[in-house]
C-alpha cells in the first residue's frame, strides 16, 4: 500500500475526492456503503484507491444502505475503525442500524452528502435528511466548504473514539461534493499526530476469546438510566469538541480557505461581522459563504454559523446573544418541521424562552424569526439574503418561504 505521509500543499479538488483523500488517510479498517446520488463520487474514490493498491482497508459492496450501515456496525463492534457515507432515502433506510449503533455506543462515522427526501423525488440539496434523524445520538457537523469538511471529518473520528458515540459529518450535495474548491488535505503522517490507531478494548469489543454483551435486552428497570447516560456524554462532549479543535489546529496547518478571520471560531460556532450587529443571521452549512459575502455589503449584519447542531451548543449562543445583543434574529432552515417551522429556529428560540435564560435576565428584547430556504435545491442568492434582512425588521408573520 502507497502511504500518503507527504506534508501537503493546497490544490484545487472536487469536494467529494477531498473527503474521500481524507478518509484514506485517516485510514479505517473497515468501510461499507451503497452508493446513492449525490455521496456516490466518496465511495467510487474510496473503492478506486482499494483498487489501485493505494488503500488497505477491506472495502465491502453493500445491497443497501441498510446493509452498509450494518456491516459497519459489526466492524465497529469489534473494535475495528469503520467509515460510510449516505444521503437522503438511503439515510432514511439506515435509520434503524444508526439508533442501534449509537445505543451501542460505537465510535462510527458517516458522512451524509445531504439531499432532499421523497415524496416527490429530488436529488438536489437540502437539509432535511440529516434533521430526520437528529435524536439518533449522533454527534453532527454541518461544514460550509471543503476545508471545513477535511477538518470536521478528522475531529469527528477523535471525539468519536475519545467518548465511543457515532459522529456524522454533513456536506450539502452537488453544492460541496461536485463543486471544486482550494482546500488542504493533511497526510496520513500529519494525522496520525492528532488522531493515533484505534486501541481495542477488550472489555468493550466483540471478541470469542472474551465474551461480553452489546445492545441487550433491557427491562423499565434499566432501559431509562441507559438512555439517560448516553444523552449527558452527548451533552458532556461540547467541552471537548472545544479543546480538541484547538489542538487540532495547532497540530494541523490546515491553511483554512475562508472568507476572512471570524470574530469566534471555536469548532461549535463561527461568528463573523460587527460586535454589535443589528441584525444577526443565523443557520448551517454552505448557504453561510453566501450569507458572508451580502453581510460584507450591509455591515448592520452579524453572521452566526452553527457548526456542531448535535450536541446543540445553547450556552455558547446564548453568550453570543448576551455579548452582540442584535435586535432581530433570522435564523435561515434548509429543512422544515412540517406544521410547526424550521428546525434550527425552533431551537434558537426556545433558548430565548427558558427561564433565567440570558436573554431575559438582561431584559433583551430580541426578536427570533424562522426562514424556510432552500428547499429541494433552491437556490439561495444574496438576493435572498437581502429580502431575509429586510423581512426580519418588519412585523410579519412567524414563518416565512423565501422562494427567491
Amino acid at each position: 500500500m502507497k502511504k500518503n505521509n507527504k506534508k501537503q500543499t493546497a490544490q484545487i479538488l472536487e469536494g467529494s475526492q477531498a473527503i474521500a483523500l481524507t478518509i484514506k488517510n485517516i485510514n479505517p479498517g473497515v468501510i461499507s456503503a451503497y452508493p446513492i446520488t449525490p455521496q456516490t463520487h466518496i465511495v467510487e474514490d474510496l473503492a478506486k484507491f482499494k483498487a489501485d493498491g493505494e488503500a488497505d482497508y477491506e472495502y465491502v459492496r453493500a445491497e443497501s444502505e441498510f446493509a452498509a450501515a450494518s456491516i459497519v456496525e459489526g466492524a465497529s463492534a469489534q473494535g475495528i475503525r469503520v467509515y460510510s457515507a449516505t444521503s437522503s432515502q438511503g439515510i432514511l433506510l439506515m435509520t434503524e442500524v444508526l439508533f442501534n449503533i449509537a445505543g451501542m455506543r460505537l465510535p462510527v462515522v458517516i458522512t451524509c452528502a445531504n439531499r432532499g427526501v421523497s415524496a416527490p423525488i429530488t436529488i438536489w440539496n437540502d437539509h432535511q435528511d440529516a434533521m430526520t434523524i437528529r435524536d439518533a445520538g449522533f454527534l453532527m457537523f454541518f461544514a460550509e466548504n471543503h476545508q471545513e469538511a477535511v477538518e470536521q471529518h478528522i475531529l469527528a473520528y477523535k471525539i468519536a473514539e475519545k467518548l465511543r458515540l457515532p459522529a456524522m459529518v454533513n456536506i450539502d450535495g452537488f453544492i460541496l461534493t461536485h463543486s471544486y474548491e482550494k482546500v488542504k488535505i493533511p497526510s496520513a503522517s500529519e494525522i496520525k499526530k492528532f488522531l493515533p490507531d484505534l486501541k481495542v478494548n477488550k472489555n468493550q469489543s466483540l471478541n470469542p476469546e472474551s465474551p461480553v454483551t452489546m445492545g441487550a435486552f433491557a427491562t423499565p428497570e434499566h432501559y431509562m438510566e441507559i438512555r439517560e447516560e448516553l444523552h449527558n456524554d452527548l451533552s458532556g462532549s461540547l467541552e471537548l469538541i472545544q479543546e480538541e479543535y484547538k489542538k487540532l489546529n495547532k497540530t494541523i496547518n490546515l491553511q483554512k480557505v475562508k472568507y476572512n478571520k471570524a470574530i469566534i471560531d471555536n469548532g461549535l460556532v463561527e461568528y463573523y461581522g460587527p460586535k454589535n450587529p443589528k441584525t444577526l443571521i443565523i443557520g448551517m452549512g454552505s448557504m453561510m459563504g453566501t450569507v458572508k459575502e451580502y453581510s460584507d455589503k450591509d455591515k448592520r449584519l452579524g453572521v452566526l454559523k452553527i457548526k456542531t447542531f448535535r450536541p446543540f451548543p445553547e450556552e455558547e449562543i446564548k453568550n453570543i446573544f448576551k455579548r452582540l445583543k442584535p435586535k432581530n434574529i433570522a435564523v435561515l432552515d434548509k429543512s422544515i418541521s412540517l406544521g410547526y417551522m424550521g428546525i434550527l429556529a425552533s431551537e434558537v428560540k426556545a433558548i430565548s424562552q427558558q427561564s433565567g435564560s440570558v436573554l431575559k435576565t438582561n431584559k433583551i428584547n430580541i426578536k427570533i424569526q424562522s426562514f424556510i430556504v432552500g428547499l429541494g435545491g433552491r437556490d439561495i442568492t444574496q438576493e435572498s439574503i437581502k429580502r431575509i434582512a429586510h423581512e426580519v425588521n418588519r412585523p410579519g408573520q412567524e414563518m416565512i418561504f423565501i422562494k427567491k
